[in-house]
């Protein structure tokens, strides 16, 4: 089970658990406000863009190529983001702490 803790853009900490699925499914089951996942998780809207805290980068990676073109048209880019849509639940990001970019 991997524990992926979630910060808001109030600065409210919403600690969450899943075995499978996406962080973004992750996110929206536990109503992380500022991650809509509009697009269901296809990485076609940008609206599940969190920042990965430095420590975890080596734990989630770096985004896919079509990722990263999305991630280009987002205004709060920054070297840590991704679209949570794009990361899969598993134990290997368990502890990961991911900072909501709205």
């Amino acid at each position: 089970m991997a524990k992926i803790t979630f910060i808001t853009s109030d600065n409210e900490t919403i600690i969450t658990e899943a075995t499978t699925g996406s962080v973004m499914e992750l996110a929206v089951l536990n109503k992380v406000k500022g991650i809509d996942g509009d697009c269901g998780g296809v990485c076609s809207c940008a609206t599940c863009h969190v920042h990965v805290e430095p420590a975890f980068w080596d734990k989630v990676g770096a985004p896919s190529q079509l990722e990263s073109d999305m991630l280009e048209f987002d205004d709060n880019v920054s070297e840590y983001s991704r679209l949570c849509c794009q990361i899969d639940v598993s134990d290997a990001i368990d502890g990961v702490v991911l900072n909501v970019a709205k």
